[in-house]
């Protein structure tokens, strides 16, 4: 999942979204901090489109690091902290 053509762009959104008030400007409809960051935001700051975004982080929230929000219409995401710390503990230990 994070081997490949693409993994620098997942590990930069998980970067980025760790930390999502230092790299993305306040949004309308939702907290950057509490719902977290709207696709479009992330396609800006990847210089993707939406689709190419989505399935980045589709994938990222299908293996539990990140937690989607549904807000009205869209969709925001952010960090989940805590299945990053897991999944690090099983790297650490050589997994």
């Amino acid at each position: 999942m994070l081997k490949g053509p693409c993994n620098g762009r997942r590990l930069d959104i998980l970067e980025w979204l760790r930390n999502p008030v230092a790299h993305f400007p306040p949004q309308r409809r939702a907290d950057l901090v509490e719902d977290g960051v709207g696709t479009e935001a992330l396609a800006v700051k990847l210089g993707v489109s939406r689709a190419v975004a989505r399935t980045h982080l589709d994938l990222l929230a299908g293996v539990g690091l990140l937690r989607a929000k549904k807000v009205g219409r869209r969709t925001y995401y952010r960090c989940d902290e805590y299945r990053i710390a897991e999944v690090s503990h099983y790297f650490e230990k050589g997994w």
